[in-house]
């Protein structure tokens, strides 16, 4: 194919009268075919590889980040709990001590007024007896007066039980130094040493605490 002809074939046309030189060079760069773009696979350009190279390292950056925020939320997570568990702990331990406090704190008050009204239980007591009126089981006498101390004794008698103080009458028990007090020892035929064989002034215990030891005469 001839030089002068274009690519369909044809020779290009010679310049009119009415058209200049730059009018004849538009027309032949016109005909010139456009630069072909690079192949789809073809090399990517510079930027292109760049970008492919950071993408795997700062996917990388971005779960070590993830990671170590995810570790300092455990590991503040697991501190916090371990400080709510020993938060309710000491405050379970302070308010079993608190009750035990009030608890022990009321069997004090109790002990404390019990032992001065078993005081007076003893004088009613023995004011009954001068009077040869069975305070323990008997009757209500029928004098006025006697019967006024009667009714006195019982219901002080009844106020302790329903406190929780209980007397003690150890007749014929195994002294005990921990509860009972001797106040003689005496020789008694048939019966083992250390047995209590009268009881001088009855004890008086609330719950485990001993109010008065019971005042007693033992055997040796």
């Amino acid at each position: 194919m001839s030089s002068t002809q274009d690519d369909q074939g044809r020779a290009p046309r010679p310049a009119g009268p009415g058209e200049d030189a730059g009018g004849a060079l538009r027309a032949e760069l016109s005909s010139t075919p456009p630069a072909s773009s690079p192949p789809a696979g073809g090399a990517p350009d510079a930027d292109a590889q760049d970008s492919d190279a950071s993408t795997p390292q700062a996917s990388d950056q971005l779960e070590q980040d993830i990671a170590a925020l995810l570790s300092d939320t455990q590991r503040e997570r697991d501190e916090y709990l371990e400080l709510a568990q020993r938060t309710k702990a000491d405050f379970e331990n302070y308010r079993k001590r608190m009750a035990a406090e009030v608890q022990a704190s009321s069997t004090r008050g109790k002990a404390e007024l019990a032992a001065q009204v078993v005081g007076v239980v003893d004088t009613l007591e023995r004011a009954l007896q001068a009077a040869g009126i069975d305070s323990a089981d008997g009757p209500a006498p029928k004098d006025p007066l006697a019967e006024g101390f009667f009714l006195t004794y019982r219901e002080l008698l009844a106020a302790l039980q329903r406190a929780g103080v209980e007397s003690s009458h150890p007749a014929g028990e195994r002294f005990d130094p921990q509860r009972h007090e001797a106040l003689q020892k005496i020789t008694v035929e048939d019966t083992d040493p250390g047995t209590v064989v009268e009881v001088m002034q009855k004890g008086y215990s609330l719950g485990e605490q001993l109010i008065r030891p019971a005042r007693v005469v033992v055997s040796e």
